[in-house]
């Protein structure tokens, strides 16, 4: 596990590996219990806090302990929902899993989608059940629950949005000093 909280180019102070590893677990089982399948959720974690935001299939392997087969399945599945990409080591044939810039902000546009999906469905299926029966009022109400959510999710993306581009940018970290200075 080694290497987790620094690039390895001076100028940042490494993280306690232990409670990044602790963090890591703590994380991925948050994800799991949410429904993500628990290698995935595992792998992501481990992405979100290495240095860089990429590590490849060995380094992860070597990270959380587990057989490549293990880093393939899970990087497959994370490739399949959009979290994160492949990309080749420039001159060699390595690959290196990289998470992807504005991750959350694209997972729920693409969730935005899929609740306008679902609200069309559930009106299509409130009209089908009729208006007057218990089964369409009900279906009727969530399709409009998805509206409202909707809306409001186009709102908080907005807003995120402007918030991102107004804040100030983080402070670069301050070179630790040799000991003895």
């Amino acid at each position: 596990m080694s290497g987790m909280g620094s690039t390895g180019t001076g100028g940042t102070v490494p993280a306690d590996e232990r409670a990044v590893s602790r963090f890591v677990e703590r994380f991925a089982a948050e994800l799991t219990e949410a429904g993500m399948q628990r290698m995935a959720a595992r792998v992501f974690a481990a992405l979100l806090a290495s240095e860089t935001g990429s590590l490849t299939s060995a380094e992860l392997a070597e990270r959380l302990m587990i057989s490549p087969a293990a880093v393939s399945g899970a990087v497959r599945y994370l490739g399949q929902v959009d979290m994160v990409s492949r990309e080749r080591d420039p001159g060699t044939r390595r690959d290196r899993y990289v998470l992807h810039n504005e991750l959350w902000y694209e997972t729920f546009t693409r969730r935005d989608q899929v609740l306008t999906r679902w609200e069309k469905v559930l009106r299509e299926g409130a009209e089908t059940l009729g208006p007057d029966t218990a089964a369409g009022v009900r279906t009727a109400e969530t399709a409009e629950f998805f509206a409202f959510l909707q809306r409001e999710m186009l709102g908080i993306l907005d807003r995120w949005a402007v918030h991102r581009s107004t804040r100030p940018a983080p402070d670069a970290p301050t070179p630790t000093p040799p000991p003895g200075d």
